[in-house]
């Protein structure tokens, strides 16, 4: 006799929809207008996940053939026009160059932090194990590449730059992650952005200690107190982002006085940015079903409640998200497609000249991406597992940790950011070498590596059921049993069933 002893449960399901740009024009609908032939493709290309790491890929592709170029005199040039606003003794000014990378990579780091407070109160992050598995990594992340950088380059003019090697793009490497396609483990990508965003974090933190000038302490006092106004208005429940952007913009200037660098105000600000919603879901369906109910009609009185009805509806729907989800989906293109791109535009272009390189700065640079990033990762996840601090998901493998190692050496934007802070002109073509080279090279590894060693898993979803589990096999989580509350012909299934196995009784 034949028992089955497992069966894997196969369940693929497709959802074919209607193709074109088009998803508006049906009746519960918005109305459809020709510019929607412009907008909607530029917004689904927005939503690639890969497509801001193609943008900055393309702008800093741009920006290295013009500073060898013969327009390179006049592309150097452009970035230090100077301009700003004079008011009597107080004066602020800078540099385009400057602009970009003090005030622009301040939306930047806010939106990193922003990211950060939103994983640790609401994602994958509320797991304390899950959370120091990322924290361990990104520690390993920087310790390990700026020990061998210092070991390299001990007693050298260059010896300050030890900060350049702990920085992590985070755009490229969701960008490449995303070009692996989906076979690469959810668990790869959280603990890979996770990572990425405490190690951001943390590289603007020795930005701030390690690279700022000295303090103005009356700058620092009057930036706390704008801290303490941002947490006041947040407490007693202010909903205006314009008042906070204006307060914000108030803190950033105090900062920028201070010595610190104007970056970290940014940090800050994204860490305190609420995650409570104002509208529970209840309290929306309720408003939802007052606007339902108060239909205009000839009245005067009956127009004025449907009117506010309606603008009650409207505060409903905005504020049923959080601060920090609101502000996120509001700043991820503006950061992805503009501040970041500007910003490599600005910082790449580095002209081959060999004659002004050094090869041990380059070389400390490249081996403290290339090889501390991976190992430091390695040994410090390894490390906090073993000693039961941190726990690695199931589907986590540690060859794809090793890989998101090596991914983790893309240090591009962050790299150039800090090491513009680092070393004098004359460093920084050696330097911005350095970058290039690691990035490209820990890019290329890492996507080869994790591919190799991701598994050819069938589309859908996959259960293993045992004939002696105690429970029996269930399907209601399926989109089998939602089939008959959408539109057959919109929706295609099927089940398959598979033997894993079987014994002779």
């Amino acid at each position: 006799m034949l028992r089955i002893t497992a069966l894997k449960v196969t369940i693929a399901s497709q959802v074919s929809k209607k193709k074109g740009w088009f998803s508006r024009g049906r009746a519960n609908q918005l109305p459809e207008e020709h510019i929607d032939w412009i907008v909607n493709p530029v917004t689904h290309f927005v939503k690639i996940e890969s497509a801001a790491g193609v943008v900055l890929f393309i702008t800093a592709v741009v920006a290295i053939a013009l500073a060898n170029s013969p327009l390179s005199d006049t592309f150097a040039r452009l970035w230090d026009i100077s301009f700003g606003i004079s008011l009597g003794d107080l004066r602020l000014e800078r540099s385009l160059h400057g602009w970009i990378n003090d005030a622009a990579m301040t939306l930047f780091f806010f939106l990193i932090s922003l990211e950060l407070k939103r994983e640790l109160i609401l994602g994958e992050l509320r797991e304390p194990k899950q959370a120091m598995l990322s924290v361990f990594a990104a520690l390993g992340g920087m310790v390990v590449p700026a020990a061998i950088y210092l070991f390299l380059q001990m007693g050298e003019p260059s010896e300050q730059g030890w900060g350049t090697v702990m920085a992590t793009d985070t755009a490229f490497v969701m960008g490449c992650l995303a070009l692996l396609g989906k076979g690469v483990p959810k668990s790869l990508r959280i603990f890979m952005l996770t990572l990425a965003i405490v190690d951001d974090v943390g590289a603007i933190m020795v930005v701030a200690i390690g690279y700022s000038e000295g303090l103005n302490w009356f700058a620092v006092f009057y930036a706390l107190l704008g801290f303490a106004v941002i947490k006041v208005m947040s407490f007693v429940g202010i909903r205006s982002i314009t008042l906070f952007i204006m307060v914000g913009a108030m803190i950033w200037l105090a900062v920028d006085a201070s010595g610190i660098h104007a970056t970290l105000a940014g940090v800050i600000l994204g860490l305190m940015t609420p995650t409570q919603k104002w509208v529970n879901e209840n309290r929306l369906h309720a408003i939802m079903d007052v606007v339902i109910t108060a239909t205009p009609g000839g009245h005067q009185d009956a127009n004025l409640v449907a009117r506010h009805a309606l603008k009650t509806a409207e505060a409903a729907a905005r504020e049923a998200l959080s601060p920090v989800e609101r502000l996120e989906m509001l700043l991820h293109p503006w950061v992805g497609f503009v501040v970041l791109p500007v910003f490599a535009f600005a910082n790449a272009g580095v002209s081959f000249s060999w004659q002004n390189i050094e090869p041990s700065l380059t070389l400390a640079i490249f081996l403290g991406f290339v090889l501390g990033k991976p190992l430091g990762i390695l040994l410090f996840t390894y490390a906090a597992v073993k000693m039961g601090i941190a726990a690695l998901p199931n589907d986590l493998k540690w060859p794809m940790v090793l890989g998101g190692g090596m991914l983790a050496g893309i240090g591009f934007t962050m790299a150039l950011f800090i090491a513009n802070l680092a070393f004098v002109p004359g460093q920084f073509e050696s330097a911005k070498l350095g970058i290039f080279c690691a990035s490209i090279v820990s890019a290329l590894l890492g996507m080869v590596f994790i591919r190799y060693f991701t598994d050819a898993k069938p589309k859908g979803n996959h259960i293993i059921y045992k004939p002696n589990d105690n429970q029996p096999l269930d399907l209601s989580a399926t989109s089998f049993s939602r089939k008959k509350e959408q539109n057959p012909k919109e929706l295609v299934g099927s089940l398959q069933l598979k033997y894993e196995g079987f014994r002779r009784e």
